[in-house]
């Protein structure tokens, strides 16, 4: 899995005109789904994210957790972030899970996510034309790969 994580002080989805999910203060989650991913790399990047550590303390060093802070988690199924650009211009996404497997993927994720995280996952709708709108928040942006933990 492959996720771009991005501190936010609001993030929204909208689908069709309406607004299917929105936060406040918290962490929107782009993730992507390949098909060599295991329950172990969901359960790993469920914790990761969760224990982030990436809001301000009292003395503006980021020490905090979303969790610490009361924030909102606002996740996004995002296919691209497998895009290969090696060859052309035109982006392969051959990597990239079809819906038979990333649809369960990204559904144990988000709620492997709610269970570490203790609260509700606010999530888009898979597959579906999403308009993200945020407010980055540092801006502070991470890329993690469960294949690449370090």
């Amino acid at each position: 899995m492959r996720a771009v994580i991005q501190r936010v002080q609001s993030a929204s989805v909208t689908i069709e005109g309406m607004i299917k999910s929105e936060i406040g203060q918290g962490i929107l989650v782009l993730v992507g789904v390949e098909d060599a991913d295991t329950p172990a790399d969901i359960d790993w990047l469920a914790k990761k994210i969760c224990n982030l550590r990436i809001f301000d303390d009292e003395h503006g060093v980021m020490n905090l957790s979303v969790a610490d802070v009361g924030g909102e988690l606002l996740v996004v199924s995002q296919f691209t972030l497998f895009a290969s650009t090696k060859k052309g211009n035109r982006p392969s996404y051959i990597r990239a899970s079809k819906p038979d497997i990333a649809i369960p993927a990204y559904e144990s994720f988000c709620k492997v996510l709610s269970e570490q995280f203790g609260g509700e996952v606010k999530t888009g709708t898979f597959g579906a034309d999403m308009k993200v709108r945020l407010l980055n928040d540092g801006p502070v942006t991470i890329v993690i790969d469960t294949k690449n933990p370090e």
